[in-house]
């Protein structure tokens, strides 16, 4: 896997971030620094006439010269007015095309870090706020690319100053060295700036992260926060984290205020500076009025274009910074970045029926909580095997470790220990895509996006969709939910509104559901996804799995209701980890305590649960 994170020191990590840039978009970066340098060379060419002007046209015609005329003034004026509607459409180039090229570059950062995140396993999700994957994705990609927005402006401004300063140095060698001090005064400016603007970026940056999370966090606990009664409190952690992301900008306003000033102040003191020498040149003879003319205009208007070079100087602590961010995510060890070593991997997402699963002493240690260090050991020696076409049932107690099995089994976590396979193949060796195509995961909390029942299901490109609606129904008819589709006001095409607020609690189990059976997949993996269910219909979704003249897939499911469980053709006892018992629930009540009192359990709750299951599921629904 690449590498993102730029090493070295800062001046050699600078150069390292504009070339990466300038490589992202060549074509549209070169035509906006060829228009920049079009715009410096018409600015000195434009100096140059004006000293021209002056000596050839102005002073003559002040002192009454015959030898100027009107076609000299006319002359003059034309190629002055040339000039100008060169430098006009070369600003106009480099605006357009420099913003295009920034935004480009933006939008590539966006696009690699969401898609890392898509690559990342969910132990890495489960370790970074959401709040602050969100910050990485917006304003770190933001960051990582405000240097490039003026950097075809200053390297055009470069241009612009050698070209000035080659012609001062033609004019008078004083004027010139004036011209030339100029760019090294200013890197100079930049390097005591650079080090104190560095930390405060990055303390920015980090509170911007901070604030995110909080304000993610209680919009998602939102029906916690208001039933609960603890909006003040809430309101109280973000204002205090607000206080601190404006404390940490104000101190990057501070710095940038006195930074901002230096840099308007160099060229401004060389124009006064070839003021002063220009005319003392001039009253002793060694240089023309023309010349001090062409050398404070070219300082003057140079003005805004060396801030320019102030800009990109300014902005590159504040993109390495956010590069670094975003490389975190972009390097961050993942199992999906090993290329695929399964030969029949895509014989096997093409295969229909379930898959054999063998787990083979498998385990999964994850790192300690943060500041504690040390390690937690999830699964331990998990040996199992389970036919095609089987339904198995895992169950045991809270933080058994039931969820952590089926995260493994579906790919999202990584085991550090033993081995698990499909059919023979290690289920580590198939790729992303091919992994996909064979296994399906239904979570409890089913996620409803916001958009029609037709996107939910299929999860199609909304400009282009591939499955057909005739699957769609079929995989809604399995579900049990179609009816409740049809009954929506524009069928397939509604709206079901963010997390599915216009549903309840089991219709959304089962559009999940539908969502994984029309992927046909040959292991579904249920982690307690038909809580809100009643057994009825439960019964009769894991009945019409298969399709006609098809095999069942392999069915996992986390338990917790008897109902369940009977459906199950076997069952895995877990507990802390670890194998309990494996075998059908006859051989299970008779040999296994643990799970004969689970069992207990599970009925003394049952008569509760099922009031509550029909009151969030009336009718099925």
């Amino acid at each position: 896997m690449p590498t993102h994170t730029i090493s070295g020191g800062a001046l050699r990590r600078s150069f390292v971030l504009i070339g990466q840039g300038l490589r992202a978009q060549p074509r549209t970066f070169a035509i906006a620094i060829i228009a920049s340098a079009l715009y410096g060379i018409g600015t000195v060419a434009s100096g140059w006439l004006l000293g021209r002007a002056t000596d050839d046209v102005i002073v003559p015609a002040l002192n009454k010269s015959d030898e100027v005329t009107s076609a000299d003034i006319w002359l003059m004026g034309g190629a002055l007015a040339l000039v100008a509607l060169i430098v006009a459409l070369s600003v106009a180039a480099r605006r357009v095309y420099a913003g295009m090229a920034a935004f480009d570059v933006q939008a590539s950062h966006r696009r690699n870090v969401t898609r890392r995140y898509l690559e990342l396993p969910m132990s890495w999700h489960r370790r970074h706020p959401t709040g602050q994957l969100l910050s990485h994705a917006s304003a770190d990609a933001e960051a990582a690319t405000g240097v490039f927005v003026p950097l075809p402006f200053a390297l055009g401004v470069v241009v612009m100053l050698l070209m000035a300063s080659a012609a001062m140095l033609a004019a008078n060698l004083y004027l010139g060295l004036i011209g030339l001090a100029i760019l090294p005064l200013v890197f100079v400016a930049n390097a005591v700036y650079r080090r104190w603007m560095s930390p405060a970026i990055a303390l920015a940056q980090a509170e911007r992260a901070h604030v995110a999370d909080i304000a993610h966090a209680s919009f998602e606990a939102s029906l916690v926060v208001k039933s609960l009664g603890t909006a003040q409190r809430e309101q109280t952690a973000f204002a205090a984290a607000a206080d601190s992301l404006r404390l940490a900008n104000t101190r990057v306003g501070r710095i940038r205020a006195v930074f901002d000033p230096v840099i308007d102040l160099i060229p401004a003191a060389a124009t006064l500076l070839v003021l002063v020498v220009g005319s003392q040149q001039v009253a002793q003879g060694h240089a023309k009025a023309g010349a001090v003319v062409t050398a404070a205009y070219l300082l003057t208007v140079m003005t805004f274009p060396v801030r320019s070079i102030g800009f990109v100087l300014g902005e590159l602590p504040r993109s390495l910074i956010g590069h670094d961010r975003i490389s975190a995510v972009l390097d961050a060890p993942s199992h999906h970045d090993r290329p695929s070593t399964s030969r029949n991997g895509a014989t096997l997402a093409a295969g229909s029926g379930g898959v054999t699963l063998d787990l083979k002493h498998m385990g999964m240690t994850v790192p300690g909580p943060v500041g504690l260090g040390g390690s937690v050991e999830l699964l331990r020696d998990v040996s199992v095997s389970v036919p095609s076409g089987t339904r198995l049932a895992v169950v045991g107690s809270t933080g058994a470790g039931k969820s952590t099995l089926l995260d493994v089994m579906a790919g999202l976590s990584r085991h550090t220990g033993g081995q698990i396979t499909a059919s023979g193949l290690d289920i580590s060796d198939l790729s992303s895509d091919e992994r996909a195509a064979v296994v399906a995961y239904v979570a409890q909390d089913a996620f409803i996006f916001d958009d029609t029942v037709r996107g939910n299901v299929t999860l199609d490109d909304v400009e282009d969709p591939v499955t057909p609606d005739s699957e769609v129904w079929d995989a809604l008819e399995r579900a049990r939910v179609a009816d409740v589709v049809r009954a929506l006001p524009l069928g397939l095409d509604s709206v079901l509104g963010e997390r599915g607020t216009s549903l309840s609690g089991g219709q959304r189990q089962r559009i999940a559901i539908a969502r994984a059976l029309i992927r046909r997949p040959r292991l579904l993996l249920l982690d307690d996804a038909t809580s809100a269910l009643d057994p009825v219909v439960e019964r009769e979704i894991l009945s019409s799995l298969a399709q006609d003249g098809e095999e069942p897939p392999t069915v996992v499911v986390v338990a917790y209701r008897p109902a369940t469980i009977a459906l199950a053709d076997e069952v895995l006892h877990l507990e802390g980890g670890a194998v309990v018992d494996h075998g059908n629930v006859a051989e299970l009540l008779d040999r296994d305590p643990g799970f004969a009192e689970l069992m207990t359990v599970y009925e003394r709750d049952r008569d509760a649960g099922t009031a509550r299951e029909s009151e969030s599921d009336t009718g099925g629904g």
